[in-house]
């Protein structure tokens, strides 16, 4: 009986670590924005494309994609004003995170499409793949 009641309670902990895990994940697509893996992201670096890093600025001080500005989402950073001080709706803007566990720039994405962005490009990869294929950070 002890047995079995200990059986219970370790598959309900490690289902709801299956489903917070799960949960964490970002989606693969957002609607009215471009998905770019990693190669897409770089062509758009070198055109010059400005590339946002929504992650925490602990996170984006300790290393972030060359030329990036951060737009701290979680803290309130990523506004239509800050954005729109950096490009305007008609340029193409590349959203990133920390990677495929990261939901933060998909619903930066999300936002900047509600604000009339038409040329969002949601990185979905992001910062951790970007790093280890060994393009530009600082």
């Amino acid at each position: 009986m002890k047995f079995k009641f200990i059986s219970s309670i370790i598959v309900m902990l490690l289902s709801a670590s299956v489903f917070a895990g799960e949960a964490k994940m970002s989606v693969e697509s957002v609607e009215g924005a471009k998905t770019v893996d990693t190669k897409e992201a770089k062509a758009l670096f070198d055109k010059e494309t400005l590339f946002v890093d929504v992650r925490l600025k602990t996170l984006s001080d300790a290393g972030r994609i060359a030329g990036s500005i951060l737009l701290d989402y979680k803290n309130g950073g990523f506004t239509k004003k800050a954005l729109m001080a950096e490009a305007g709706v008609d340029e193409g803007v590349v959203i990133y995170c920390n990677g495929l566990k990261c939901p933060l720039s998909a619903a930066a994405a999300k936002k900047a499409i509600s604000w009339g962005y038409k040329k969002v490009y949601y990185y979905r990869e992001g910062y951790p793949v970007w790093k280890k294929v060994g393009y530009p950070v600082e």
